[in-house]
């Protein structure tokens, strides 16, 4: 991280993501916004920027106010900063010329000028400038001449913010160190030199570090013994910490903050050092005389082990197999609908994650009210399913990943026996669960139902569903069985793999991006399974009805371009030529049945491949190259039915899978 400490030396950032504020304590509510800033700068590959000012506003302005406690130190606060991932910190100096700029100046000589911003994040209720008459309307003026965009921290967050301080501070003033570390998110810091104390201490068998804070603002717990971590560099130790006027003692009463850190004797004086406060012990109390004290610190350091020796029993990690990842955009109805049930996908850790898709209702509102244990991905536009998942995994960290529609509702448990299966077979690339239809759930669903299949001209149908019949499930696909591809809906891939093979073609936006997957997947030499004990209910076409204009389009093009990429052998090239002449005749079927405007829908298809031929076989030679690199065996054809469907369907009346 950058620490920029004065406007003269402001460096040129190259799409800056900004947001500003005083971040004292950057608690959890700070966390949510630098989380926001942090994921659009990776996603327009720009950097994230926080400004904030130092000393505190309300110290230069209100010089007099006494009542002013702060959370952080400046080095702590810049610590903090720095662990939760932002690029560049910039603190601007406050003082009475700053705060007397009109808001006007403020957006154009200071921000605008220094900064040049792609975004700008702040509160709907942010003030600035001269008798705080700028606000987010002001700023909004300056949207389009100055080209950013401005994103506005909503009601919910800002009062979270102010609720949270407040509770903070109560709570580290009531000793009541838990409250604050829910709240924050991380152990209430004290951090400062070691000074030279008088050694007494020592004398007791317990040696301790006295800190110097060099902020008189800074918020301070009661008196009292404390059970901390100790951080010295690099290094975390385990200590207990006293803060009080050491009443036994005769002299003087000030008071002191000094620590015992267990197992070390090295000379610190000097260091700046800081300390976790992890939960109160006892009030400061007086003693008789030193004896007695000593015998008390005996057991407070056994009571401060117990302590920490029980905390981090229960913050040992939970390591998650397997992520849950929805695309949302605008399915604030049917994730009110269907996320509940996805809590309960499996008997193991699952990480959920809801990402979205830049929606204009109020999804991201629901997921953060109702869903607090979700984790929330917000892109700054809609990048269409297939570039959404891509950019989705690129920050998924543990082995398996399911890519889940928002209109799923899943069985408990669902996941266990897919990942059970991916367990047990290193070359199984992707899987499916059985696919039933949420509106008639006897049925199997459109897109997927039992597993996935191409024909010789990669025209797609499934075990359950061929064209437009679709099966009732009476059992008769619940094997699990090697397929061609599983379904966008419900699909379960090695992350690593989906990554390294490129993931979804973003070209694509919508449809038949999961085939062109599997199908690299199959050429690396991978497997595909449908695992149909494993059940999920979809609502099908909630996002794209299945008999739009747009679907239809999509189908015929994306379909097009998956066989391009491919398909090989000698035939490909007469195959491509019979395909086409099918597709017209689909046009004219679509046509009579109906679909007035199936004809131009599928040759501007057609014709968007075509004018597009270059830059397909650019995609290509890629993705072969990657294929290459990361194949773990020859092409595996299995899934690929030789015959061509719509004749057997059509012509020989071939309507459901056992009669191929």
């Amino acid at each position: 991280m950058r620490i920029i400490r004065s406007l003269e030396e402001m460096p040129e950032i190259e799409n800056a993501v900004i947001t500003i504020g005083s971040f004292d304590g950057v608690h959890r509510g700070h966390q949510k916004i630098i989380s926001r800033i942090t994921q659009i700068a990776k996603e327009i590959n720009g950097e994230s920027v926080i400004i904030t000012f130092h000393p505190h506003p309300r110290s230069v302005v209100f010089p007099k106010d006494t009542s002013l406690s702060l959370l952080t130190t400046l080095e702590e606060k810049i610590q903090l900063i720095e662990h939760y991932g932002i690029d560049n910190l910039v603190i601007v100096p406050f003082t009475i010329e700053f705060s007397q700029l009109y808001a006007r100046e403020y957006i154009e000589n200071f921000l605008l000028k220094y900064f040049k911003p792609a975004f700008i994040a702040i509160g709907y209720d942010h003030r600035f400038g001269l008798n705080r008459d700028g606000n987010f309307d002001l700023l909004k003026q300056y949207e389009k001449s100055h080209n950013f965009k401005l994103v506005k921290i909503e009601v919910q967050e800002i009062e979270e913010i102010t609720i949270s301080s407040t509770k903070i501070r109560n709570a580290v003033s009531k000793a009541e160190m838990t409250t604050a570390y829910n709240f924050l998110n991380y152990h209430y810091l004290l951090s400062g030199k070691v000074i030279y104390g008088q050694q007494i201490g020592k004398e007791l068998g317990f040696p301790t570090a006295n800190i110097s804070i060099n902020n008189p603002k800074k918020l301070i717990p009661p008196d009292g013994i404390y059970a901390v971590f100790v951080n010295i560099g690099n290094t975390k130790k385990e200590g207990m910490l006293y803060i009080g006027k050491r009443p036994t003692l005769q002299g003087k009463l000030e008071r002191r903050i000094e620590v015992h850190i267990f197992d070390f004797n090295e000379m610190i004086y000097g260091e700046t050092i800081s300390v976790e406060i992890v939960m109160y012990i006892r009030d400061d109390n007086k003693f008789e005389n030193l004896q007695k004290l000593k015998v008390q610190l005996h057991e407070d350091e056994q009571n401060t082990k117990l302590v920490l020796h029980e905390y981090l029993k229960r913050q040992s990690p939970k390591i998650s197999k397997c992520s849950i990842v929805i695309l949302n955009f605008n399915g604030e109805e049917y994730l009110e609908s269907y996320l509940p049930s996805v809590l309960y996908s499996g008997t193991s850790d699952i990480d959920i994650i809801v990402a979205d898709n830049y929606s204009d209702d109020d999804s991201k509102g629901y997921v953060q009210e109702w869903h607090p244990e979700v984790k929330l991905i917000e892109f700054s536009k809609n990048y269409g399913f297939a570039e959404g998942y891509n950019r989705s995994l690129k920050e998924i960290q543990t082995e398996y990943t399911v890519i889940l529609n928002n209109d799923v509702l899943v069985t408990e448990n669902w996941l266990d026996p897919i990942i059970a299966l991916m367990d047990s077979d290193s070359t199984i690339g992707a899987c499916q669960p059985k696919i039933r239809s949420l509106q008639e759930n006897t049925k199997f669903e459109h897109a997927g139902a039992a597993g996935g299949y191409l024909d010789m001209l990669s025209y797609a149908f499934c075990r359950g569903r061929i064209f437009e019949s679709v099966e009732e499930d009476t059992g008769q696909y619940d094997v699990n069985d090697e397929i061609f591809w599983a379904s966008g809906a419900a699909l379960v891939v090695r992350t690593e793999l989906f990554n390294n093979l490129g993931g979804f073609d973003k070209s694509y936006f919508a449809h038949y991006e999961e085939i062109d997957l599997c199908w690299r997947m199959k050429r690396a030499g991978y497997r595909i399974m449908a695992v149909n004990e494993s059940t999920v209910y979809h609502l099908g076409g909630g996002t794209l009805p299945y008999e739009s204009s747009k679907k239809i389009y999509l189908n015929f093009k994306n379909s097009l371009k998956t066989y391009i990429k491919n398909e090989s052998g000698i035939l490909k090239y007469s195959k491509f030529f019979l395909r086409l002449l099918l597709d017209g005749m689909a046009a004219l079927m679509l046509f009579f049945k109906g679909h007035w405007n199936a004809i131009p829908t599928i040759l501007s298809a057609h014709w968007s491949v075509f004018f597009n031929i270059g830059g397909i076989l650019k995609q290509k030679k890629v993705y072969d190259n990657l294929i290459q690199k990361h194949k773990i065996g020859p092409e595996n054809k299995v899934g690929k039915y030789k015959g061509i469907i719509p004749l057997s369907f059509y012509l020989f009346g071939k309507k459901t899978y056992k009669d191929l």
